[in-house]
């Protein structure tokens, strides 16, 4: 399957075809534990009622850090699945705790600004992780990691900009990391492997 380069903006002469859009994505995660989930959902909830926030939030199902994005494709890519799970496969790493303490919207874009859960010294652990699983993933051909990595959950995409707030710390140890499958346009996300942390 072919790898899909989008370029923002791009425009394409009359007569030519607008390149496909892509239809599957696969990244690394950390899915948080259960009751850390319901915390977060119940934060989103006090978030949406002090800010006037409306966007959907995003299912609890699909909550989650991203660790690593590999890439969009047309299709799911069997030989990048296999390369990303060879990757995997050669980490030695044992369980890290994981703690959020901030909500803030990414500034990026003026319209559907992701709302996200933010943290300090308390994400030291699982970006030293991160780390960790790029130079696997390097190796393994998918390019250098994100070097302006930053941890964080989406909670929802609002037009609204949630000015950075201190919020009541939600921790949870990661006892795991996933390789999740996105199928775009369809919200939802399958966990094609998981690998398990252990000293």
């Amino acid at each position: 399957m072919k790898r899909i380069h989008h370029v923002p903006g791009q425009l394409f002469l009359p007569g030519f075809e607008a390149p496909p859009q892509p239809t599957d994505r696969l990244f690394f995660a950390i899915v948080p534990a259960p009751d850390a989930a319901a915390a977060i959902v119940r934060q989103r909830g006090l978030l949406r009622d002090e800010f006037g926030v409306t966007g959907k939030p995003i299912g609890i199902a699909r909550l989650h850090v991203t660790l690593s994005h590999l890439g969009d494709y047309l299709g799911l890519p069997q030989g990048a699945v296999k390369a990303a799970m060879t990757a995997a496969d050669s980490i030695r790493a044992g369980p890290f705790d994981v703690a959020f303490d901030r909500a803030a919207s990414f500034h990026g874009r003026p319209r559907k600004r992701p709302l996200v859960l933010l943290g300090g010294d308390g994400l030291a652990a699982l970006a030293k992780f991160q780390e960790t699983l790029g130079r696997a993933l390097e190796k393994a051909g998918f390019g250098k990691a994100n070097p302006h990595y930053t941890p964080h959950v989406t909670l929802l995409y609002d037009n609204r900009l949630v000015p950075a707030k201190v919020i009541e710390t939600i921790g949870w140890t990661a006892h795991e990391f996933v390789l999740v499958h996105s199928l775009l346009g369809q919200t939802r996300h399958i966990q094609l492997a998981r690998w398990a942390l252990s000293s």
